[in-house]
């Protein structure tokens, strides 16, 4: 049997009838308010609501969190006050070393800060605001072609997906990536209307900007955007290929201008690219942020090989088909994608024998290539792998169920459309009850809700020969979409209304066996008092919001940790659970937070030194610069694994009077994790040569007095 959905071929009306046009401040007004005319009343007024909810929730209470990942905003102070600083992405205002990723985002917030000053505020407002924009336009791109409902729809279940309220309201580069490739789908929809080469080589010069976000993870939308126009626009097979090679170099432009000025200018007139051991952006693009995340091998790794590589598995966790499914993933995307991944199935098998330029088959392609091919690189990466990288899944996974809902629901008289709407809607429910039951002391009440919820309007739905129109309809599809999304929408405003910070921020509440794999990795969960921790760190206990169980208590966990991981002591701790702050002196993933008397003394005589401290590792340094305004020298890098400075170079700076302290208990890696031989090096030789002053618990070498030999 072959079923057609809908008929997507069909213009779509945007325009206003001649003869109809509104005049005047007041029609304007009316024009915003109510749309096209070809839209029923309602549909303005609920794409008003749905982005002015999801501003409020990504822009509510933004400034607790802080400096969030102080990294990123260390940086972003370095590039407010050096232009250097901002072209390269330097860590510093003296431009010693860049972040370890490309720094399109950090130039959004750059130039926020240097209007409206460094906080917190400018930081991460534009990062909500990257999200509002990005719903914004997802719901056009589906609307192009589809209902009002099918758009609000896409919109609504990415703007409630827990990991999209993390990341819009966090200043790591995911929110701008995701920005510029839901922009890239919109101008790929635009090209295949009509076979537009200039709307392609727009969509491509958008994901090459993404690869300066974030770099190759953005090419993963790729193989779907030029597959499905290789396939769908409605030109001959040769135009449509000279069209891809006039994409493809578009990308490369896009992608690599910024990559050819750094590599051309000689490495003495640049700061080291962190992130990679020869100092080349080649070796960070295609090892440390590259092929390395997908094998495993990547030298200067947070893990750095860890027991779990030893043991010959993935030091992330496991791999496999049901990664995103397990511990702190479940929770973070994977509520609808059961059911996108069925919904999916479903549309392309009913459209398999439409016409090849058909949009609605075009659509899926697209964003189910998106999906797919996303979940599985996340799925069997063997390298770092983090949860809130899922947030790129849930723009697809909202035009997926959108789409396919909106058209299953106009089918809703036939028993096929009807049982495929209900198998989705109960296997949704009962997905929901098992993430919500990894929480089993956070609102109990409502995985029970949601199932009852969920079986109800399905038994509704099945019960019904023929469902017609009148207030049935309309309360059993506002119970179906409850049921669906109670869930997402509860840990997004779990998300919401909780601080967060460090460099690997967690959505939603704490989950039993939510260590960094999941339910089947090698530590305990995120539980209070669990035990486990990370790998190779024997009794360090998760932290009570879904930690990862560093800084962890009696018998292991990082030295000076504290007791579930909330507050790290004098010299490092892994810092907080979700994200609370660490002890003073920094840790692995968590900034310093430098008493007073600390950052006073790091402020004496600060315009004398190119840097008033260094330490190892660039999270210790990131809170001492934030705190001071001052560069931070952070001895190899990220993690302390890069290979610089060496000693010499080391000594050469000091013996040159350019750095004014040496701050002990910086963390560039832990027991097992390892930092560089000339982090290594650098620290024996302060501690050596030099005299230590304890101030407010923070170890201070002045490396302006002793031997220095």
């Amino acid at each position: 049997m072959t079923t057609t959905l809908h008929s997507p071929d069909a213009p779509v009306a945007h325009d206003r009838p001649a003869g109809r046009a509104r005049s005047g401040a007041a029609g304007r007004l009316r024009g915003l308010v109510r749309g096209s005319v070809a839209d029923p009343a309602w549909v303005r007024p609920s794409l008003l609501a749905l982005l002015g909810v999801t501003a409020l929730l990504y822009l509510w209470n933004l400034g607790a969190s802080g400096w969030a990942n102080s990294f990123y905003s260390a940086a972003v102070q370095a590039g407010s006050t050096s232009w250097k600083a901002f072209f390269f992405g330097s860590f510093d205002a003296a431009s010693f070393i860049t972040v370890d990723k490309p720094p399109a985002s950090l130039w959004v917030m750059d130039i926020s800060a240097r209007i409206f000053g460094v906080n917190s505020w400018s930081l991460l407002v534009p990062q909500a605001l990257e999200g509002v924009a990005a719903v914004g336009l997802l719901y056009a791109t589906v609307r192009r072609w589809f209902s009002p409902g099918a758009a609000l729809m896409a919109g609504a279940v990415m703007a409630l997906t827990p990991v999209a309220a993390l990341m819009f309201r966090f200043n790591n580069p995911d929110a701008l990536l995701v920005l510029l490739l839901v922009a890239a789908a919109y101008a790929t929809t635009r090209a295949l209307e009509k076979g537009s080469v200039w709307w392609l080589v727009l969509s491509a010069s958008l994901v090459g900007t993404g690869f300066l976000t974030k770099m190759l993870q953005a090419f993963l939308v790729l193989p779907a955007l030029a597959g499905v126009y290789l396939l769908a626009a409605p030109v001959p097979l040769r135009r449509r290929l000279l069209h891809l090679l006039a994409a493809t170099g578009a990308l490369l432009v896009a992608s690599g201008w910024w990559v050819a000025i750094v590599q051309l200018i000689p490495a003495s007139s640049r700061p080291y690219i962190g992130g990679s051991q020869d100092n080349s952006l080649l070796n960070l693009i295609f090892g440390y942020n590259g092929f390395g995340r997908i094998s495993g091998n990547e030298t200067g790794s947070v893990i750095g090989g860890g027991p779990g590589a030893a043991a010959g598995a993935s030091p992330w966790g496991p791999t496999g088909w049901d990664r995103l499914f397990l511990g702190n993933f479940g929770g973070q995307v994977s509520w609808l994608l059961p059911a996108s991944l069925l919904l999916l199935g479903v549309g392309l098998w009913v459209t398999r024998r439409a016409p090849r330029t058909n949009r609605a088959r075009a659509a899926l392609v697209m964003w189910g290539g998106w999906l797919v091919v996303t979940a599985l690189v996340f799925s069997y990466a063997a390298g770092i792998i983090h949860p809130y990288y899922t947030v790129a899944l849930a723009p697809a996974i909202g035009a997926v169920v959108g789409i396919v809902v909106a058209m299953l629901w106009r089918r809703r008289a036939e028993l096929w459309a009807r049982g495929v709407l209900e198998v989705a809607l109960v296997g949704t429910a009962g997905w929901a009850y098992a993430l919500l039951d990894r929480s089993p002391d956070w609102m109990p009440w409502l995985r029970v809700g949601v199932v009852v919820g969920g079986v109800g309007a399905a038994l509704v739905l099945l019960g019904l020969p023929r469902v017609g129109r009148g207030s049935v309809v309309v309360v059993m599809g506002a119970v179906a979409l409850l049921a669906a999304g109670a869930g997402p929408a509860a840990y997004t405003v779990d998300t919401v209304v909780n601080a967060h910070a460090g460099a690997i921020p967690s959505a939603g509440p704490a989950v039993v066996g939510g260590g960094l794999g999941g339910a089947r990795a090698f530590g305990g969960g995120g539980v209070p008092g669990s035990a486990g921790g990370f790998p190779g760190f024997p009794g360090g206990n998760g932290g009570p919001r879904g930690g990862f169980g560093f800084g962890g208590g009696p018998g292991g966990g990082f030295p000076g940790g504290g007791a579930g991981g909330v507050v790290g002591g004098p010299g490092g701790g892994g810092g907080g659970a979700n994200g609370v702050a660490g002890g003073p002196g920094g840790g692995l993933l968590f900034g310093s937070n430098p008493s007073p008397r600390v950052t006073a003394a790091l402020q004496q005589d600060a315009s004398r030194y190119t840097w008033v401290a260094a330490t190892v590792g660039a999270n210790s340094a990131a809170g001492y610069q934030l705190a001071t305004n001052d560069p931070i020298l952070a001895i190899g890098g990220f993690n302390g694994t890069d290979p610089t400075p060496t000693l010499q170079q080391f000594q050469r700076l000091v013996a040159g009077g350019q750095i004014h302290y040496f701050i002990a208990g910086g963390r560039g890696g832990g027991p097992g994790v390892g930092a560089s031989s000339s982090s290594t090096a650098i620290a024996s030789w302060v501690q050596a040569n030099f005299a230590a002053t304890t101030v407010d618990g923070t170890t201070l070498y002045d490396l302006t007095s002793g031997s220095g030999s």
